[in-house]
């Protein structure tokens, strides 16, 4: 605005204004609060708690077993929430609780929790998935195919981690022994609806049945289903908070689109993101060390600003450097966004970091002391995803 007011003020100030109103009258923008308030409704609808269930009956019989249980309900609800701070929020308040009182060090359960909530907006239907295929206009439903190999990898460096981890400190599984064959099938024949829902969102697209936005409400509408009439936990005066829910976490993930997209104008009409893809190409010629580079600054701006913040303005700014050396954008925005997942569990403003630490009442210096670790892993995978294109894409080439 300093910069439309005193500075360029060859355009009105009204029709500035018009920007940020224009910016957000786009229909696939309509996805976020769809899928916002998926999220929302599943706290609410047993959704979350048969999911646990299930992955209890799964894995908790493991050394450190109710840590992996953590990372597999991240993974399981990232299909039907997609969003890193509602899914460490939840598991904050229903599983957190039952591992601190299994023995657990607080400290090292909030760790376990934000990175685990990391994967949850790599799998479909993530809401930066959606932002980053708008952004760098290339298909939502590439994007979301896309999504599944990382976050899988990302699921196994945790769980590799923690078992280590868990056997040196002997942490005790969940369970004495492992479910029986007859116990997995019943905890996973009540949790099919919730695990029909990312397949039928994906199957749905594939076969052109609706758009990613008309996929948030049809995602809103099973969950609302099953909810009501398969689990029977969500009642009618849970759509208030549902609806406050919603509208809170929407406004705060608009405001921030809107004004990175009046700041990406004011980049466009100042020839920015022609000068800084220059400046990259200049750099080197080898794309291999092009996305090592973004890496860098990605990490070290992630540490600093918020994650959707930090993609939707350095996206319009490193796209350019990136197509011009044949990067595919499907593969590098699948880098960016662990990228930023990544960054949202490390200090001073990771915002995963801070919710967990918030509701667990954890000192900061603690977290990151136990985070480390499964931080290793994380960038592990995220060197891997970087420099193997074949890996991130195989999906994508497969059913496109």
């Amino acid at each position: 605005m300093v910069y439309f007011l005193f500075i360029n003020d060859s355009l009105p100030v009204s029709l500035v204004m018009q920007r940020f109103i224009s910016s957000v009258s786009s229909f696939p923008l309509l996805a976020i609060p769809f899928f916002i308030m998926v999220g929302s409704i599943m706290n609410y609808s047993g959704i979350s708690r048969n999911l646990l269930a299930f992955a209890d009956s799964l894995i908790g019989h493991k050394t450190g077993g109710l840590a992996h249980v953590n990372v597999m309900l991240s993974t399981l609800m990232g299909g039907i929430s997609g969003s890193a701070n509602a899914d460490a929020a939840m598991q904050s308040k229903i599983l957190a609780p039952e591992m601190t009182k299994r023995g657990y060090d607080v400290a090292f359960t909030a760790a376990v929790t934000a990175t685990s909530s990391s994967i949850s907006p790599v799998i479909p239907p993530g809401i930066n998935l959606i932002i980053f295929a708008l952004l760098a206009n290339v298909s939502v439903h590439s994007m979301f195919i896309a999504g599944y190999v990382p976050a899988f990898l990302m699921a196994a460096s945790l769980m590799i981690t923690i078992a280590f981890i868990a056997k040196k400190r002997n942490y005790k599984p969940s369970r004495e022994k492992p479910a029986s064959a007859k116990e997995r099938f019943h905890y996973f024949g009540k949790a099919i609806p919730a695990l029909l829902i990312p397949f039928g969102i994906i199957l749905g697209m594939r076969f052109g049945l609706f758009t990613p936005t008309e996929a948030g409400a049809i995602a809103v509408l099973l969950c609302t289903i099953i909810g009501l009439l398969i689990y029977r936990e969500l009642k009618p005066q849970h759509f208030v908070q549902i609806l406050r829910e919603t509208i809170q976490g929407t406004s705060s993930v608009m405001f921030i689109i809107v004004g990175a997209l009046v700041f990406g104008y004011y980049m466009t009409l100042e020839q920015i993101p022609q000068n800084v893809a220059s400046m990259l190409i200049g750099l080197t010629d080898n794309k291999y060390a092009l996305l090592l580079i973004i890496n860098v600054l990605l990490l070290v701006v992630g540490m600093f600003i918020e994650g959707g913040a930090a993609m939707i303005i350095l996206t319009p700014l490193l796209l350019p450097a990136v197509l011009n050396l044949g990067i595919n954008p499907v593969h590098f925005g699948i880098v960016v966004i662990v990228n930023i997942m990544i960054g949202g569990v490390t200090p001073p403003f990771g915002s995963m970091m801070f919710t967990v630490c918030s509701i667990l009442r954890v000192r900061m210096v603690d977290f990151v002391r136990e985070a480390a670790p499964l931080l290793g892993a994380l960038f592990a995978v995220l060197m891997l995803l970087t420099f193997s294109e074949g890996l991130v894409m195989f999906l994508p080439n497969l059913f496109n």
